[in-house]
């Protein structure tokens, strides 16, 4: 089989490509070192007391290299097979174009917006042009105690990103493609009408006291849903605002430690990922405007990193520092979803997950990515083996390029300051006899 690669290594100003063929092998029996099987995070992201100032990209490295193996959850059945005798799936190419922001910085997060790639460098983001990879626009870069970007959504036209100040902030794009400070949540407006009841005060610890509508520690994640917007944060809260006129309508303490991940369902049910190793499900009970606990998923050994759901919203992803994938699904009960296994495969944390056209993508603190695809009886392929990142994987977004085509472009953003994209094509299932052929590429 030829796979044909296109290396690109882009600067701000300058770019190079090469081009090359190579054949790969298949091979039959793929093995992993012991050296693979190192988890490289604690059972804590980060714990509940950190303070919320800006980390250096040695930082944000070791902090993932801080504990002994942890256990890859064997009480959980593997769901995947690498060669299941009645499917045949294959990537019959690639492409990878490279991009290095500078100043180098850690990527924190990569995002995507119709022909837009927003990309995260510490409290810079960097705004490129999807197709020609041309830098349009470097914003928030003056200001550098709003600390690193954790993550960045779309909404309403405008761009929501959540910052290690405490903050989220909103932005628009301008016709000349730059972007506009719009505000800051929670909003002066938000703040004024709230600030003389003592009732709308909350501890945040000994002897301080904040808005309920203010986060007190680094905001984590955002998630969009029918004109909502979902952030969390380490200081152990889910808020609720309206994108209308962002106001902040419910805060909920969601979990006992840091609040990783978050994502939403189309009907609204919301999913969120701590580092007590628990994943949490709200949902608005009939015929109530507030948002309630719903179940509590207890399976992880450590702390849940990412989340994302399938195009449906039936089946929920979760990875841990225990090096698992583990795979919920809906069932008809008071657990509301239960683990019907785990994907496995990647040596160090799981630090992040996309879903998109029925392929899941899982990135690691190992520094590769993973593309996975479901088979019949709910069991999985892991279909290729990204590699080329020289540190952790932090960040992946990806989108079908279009309905006709099976080409993915998958998008990888990683702590060593560098965006690789992939263009990958997966051919379907054949025929019940074929079998399943195994990639792995080194770029």
């Amino acid at each position: 089989m030829k796979v044909r690669s296109w290396l690109a290594t882009c600067s701000a100003s300058t770019c190079a490509t090469s081009t090359y063929d190579s054949t790969i092998p298949f091979p039959l029996n793929p093995s992993h070192s012991p050296e693979q099987l190192v988890s490289d995070c604690s059972s804590d992201n980060r714990g509940s007391d950190t303070s919320s100032s800006s980390s250096s990209s040695d930082t944000i490295y070791s902090s993932l290299h801080s504990n002994l193996s942890l256990q890859t959850l064997p009480s959980v059945p593997s769901l995947q097979k690498l060669f299941p005798e009645s499917l045949r799936f294959s990537v019959s190419h690639i492409s990878v174009t490279s991009i290095k922001p500078q100043p180098k910085h850690p990527i924190t997060c990569v995002a995507l917006q119709g022909n837009f790639l927003y990309a995260a460098s510490v409290n810079e983001i960097n705004v490129y042009d999807r197709e020609t990879f041309t830098l349009l626009d470097v914003y928030n870069s003056q200001d550098s105690s709003s600390g690193s970007v954790k993550s960045v959504t779309f909404c309403n036209g405008k761009i929501f990103t959540a910052h290690q100040d405490c903050k989220i902030r909103v932005w628009q794009m301008t016709m000349t493609k730059k972007h506009k400070f719009l505000t800051a949540l929670p909003t002066v407006n938000d703040r004024l009408r709230r600030f003389i009841l003592p009732k709308n005060y909350v501890n945040v610890r000994r002897h301080v006291k904040r808005l309920w509508i203010e986060h007190a520690d680094a905001v984590t994640g955002l998630a969009v849903n029918k004109g909502l917007i979902y952030s969390v944060s380490w200081d152990k809260t889910l808020k609720i605002w309206r994108a209308s006129d962002v106001r902040c309508l419910q805060s909920i303490k969601a979990h006992d430690d840091a609040i990783n991940a978050v994502t939403a369902s189309v009907d609204g049910t919301v999913y969120t990922g701590s580092a007590d190793r628990r994943i949490r499900v709200w949902a608005k009970p009939s015929g109530e405007k507030r948002y309630a606990l719903v179940a509590t998923l207890e399976k992880h050994k450590s702390a849940v990193n990412a989340l994302v759901l399938n195009d449906d919203g039936s089946v929920l992803f979760s990875g841990a520092c225990d090096r698992s994938i583990l795979v919920w699904e809906r069932e008809d009960s008071a657990n509301y979803m239960a683990v019907t296994g785990a994907l496995r495969g990647h040596g160090k944390a799981i630090l992040c997950l996309i879903n998109v056209s029925g392929l899941l993508m899982s990135g690691s603190a190992d520094r590769t990515v993973r593309i996975w695809q479901r088979g019949v009886e709910g069991k999985y392929c892991c279909l290729a083996i990204l590699e080329g990142h020289q540190k952790p994987v932090k960040s992946l977004t990806a989108v079908k390029e279009d309905e006709q085509s099976d080409v993915v472009s998958v998008i990888s953003g990683s702590l060593d300051g560098e965006i690789r994209t992939w263009k990958v094509s997966v051919s379907r299932p054949s025929s019940p006899s074929s079998t399943t052929d195994f990639l792995k590429w080194n770029l």
